[in-house]
């Protein structure tokens, strides 16, 4: 059976991967981009299946029009899938204001507005599903990664929230959460002046190993773009889904200790709950 998705940031990487597998066994790809003709290529292989559009995810009214402009186009969506995304290397005080509201913009405002203007359209199928690409970084920090984790914590929060709200109308939605990858994404990020502060800092040393190459990259893009793929096909619906072993490895140790922090303030907790008087 066929299925129709829609993708935004298809130019590299997983959204690239996404629509190239996708449209080689048969399937519907409504693909956003920003320089839609970096695609003329698939255009021109797979005919009207693949349907594309000039977005900005950061422009909220273009948002909502392309997306409506899919659905009407296309006549259902079965996958939305929110893949558009920014990063910045920087300490919290080297980066600058320009380039804190492009990483918020693009991972969080960008990636809210487009589930907003697809909801109505999928409640009123009946049916479908979306997939909000996070990372390892949704749930963990890196030095260095403050505003890109500022959005992807951010955006996390968001999708548990909204797979709680549209669950009763058969709805579902998924965080994929991919490790580190060699798409092309360390090599985009911005970087801001250095601060001679912090060279020897964790956040330091962060900048030299994107920089110098040394951050490892243990995953495949090719099997992450399959496993986002074979989750749909397979029908699960898991709230989050870890890929890659640094993904599975650094947010244990994340949830781990966090939990042990909670844990040991349990007594002040509750040492401050009111008391009913006698």
């Amino acid at each position: 059976m066929t299925t129709t998705w829609f993708i935004t940031g298809t130019s590299s990487g997983f959204g690239r991967l996404l629509t190239e597998h996708l449209l080689a066994r048969g399937d519907r790809v409504a693909a956003t981009l920003r320089r839609p003709e970096v695609l003329d290529g698939l255009r021109a292989e797979h005919g009207d299946r693949l349907w594309t559009a000039r977005l900005d995810v950061t422009d909220t009214e273009r948002v909502r029009h392309i997306v409506d402009e899919a659905f009407e186009a296309l006549g259902t969506v079965d996958v939305v899938v929110n893949n558009a995304g920014h990063g910045v290397l920087a300490s919290v005080e080297e980066a600058s204001d320009e380039q804190i509201r492009r990483v918020i913009d693009t991972d969080l405002l960008g990636s809210i507005q487009v589930i907003r203007a697809a909801l109505p359209h999928l409640r009123a199928q009946g049916r479908g599903r979306i997939l909000q690409v996070s990372t390892a970084g949704g749930q963990t920090t890196y030095p260095g990664l403050g505003y890109y984790h500022a959005a992807k914590w951010g955006i996390e929060g968001f999708c548990e929230t909204v797979a709680r709200e549209i669950a009763p109308f058969g709805l579902s939605l998924t965080i994929v959460e991919p490790g580190a990858t060699p798409t092309g994404f360390g090599s985009s990020l911005d970087t801001a002046p250095p601060l001679p502060a912090y060279e020897k800092t964790p956040a330091g040393e962060m900048r030299k190993m994107f920089l110098e190459g040394r951050f490892p990259v243990p995953n495949s893009a090719e099997k992450i773009a399959d496993a986002m793929i074979g989750l749909v096909d397979s029908g699960a619906t898991p709230l989050r889904l870890p890929l890659g072993p640094d993904t599975y490895d650094d947010v244990r140790a994340a949830l781990t200790s966090r939990l042990a922090e909670h844990e040991a303030q349990r007594d002040v907790a509750h040492s401050v709950a009111a008391t009913t008087a006698g």
